[in-house]
């Protein structure tokens, strides 16, 4: 058994090509090999983003705080707020973040495939970061 006091492990900023914006990470647990879990609290500052990206076992997003928005390649922009868990299947070409004007809090869980969580691919331009919002708020 191994309890980690918070305090013992500082927040980070993800590698600048996967987001746009300003992003922190706070990692909660990434469990050594065999398991494959890795756990993060994500903070999306006002129009911060991941860029497009897979998963190899899949995504789980739980919000714990503000107002943001997750996509999937060619399909609908979807508004997600405090309480609403996403689960991104396998594969699945997708991007998330935060609302315009608003903080977005979110958990990330999911597993690894040969050390490798996520597949990152290009980043979300403005113009269909924009569209993508205002699909999912009507504005």
């Amino acid at each position: 058994m191994k309890i980690t006091p918070p305090a013992t492990i500082p927040s980070r900023r993800p590698n600048a090509d996967w987001f746009s914006g300003t992003v922190w990470q706070d990692p909660i647990n990434d469990a050594p090999e065999p398991a494959r879990v890795s756990i993060a609290r994500v903070t999306f500052e006002p129009g911060a983003r991941t860029a497009w990206h897979t998963h190899p076992y899949g995504q789980t997003l739980h919000v714990l705080a503000g107002v943001g928005i997750v996509q999937s390649w060619k399909g609908e922009a979807h508004a997600i707020r405090p309480g609403d868990t996403v689960w991104i299947e396998p594969g699945d070409k997708h991007w998330h973040g935060a609302a315009p004007g608003h903080l977005m809090v979110h958990m990330a869980i999911q597993e690894k495939k040969d050390g490798q969580a996520a597949d990152w691919l290009e980043k979300v331009t403005d113009s269909d970061y924009e569209a993508a919002a205002r699909a999912a708020f009507g504005k």
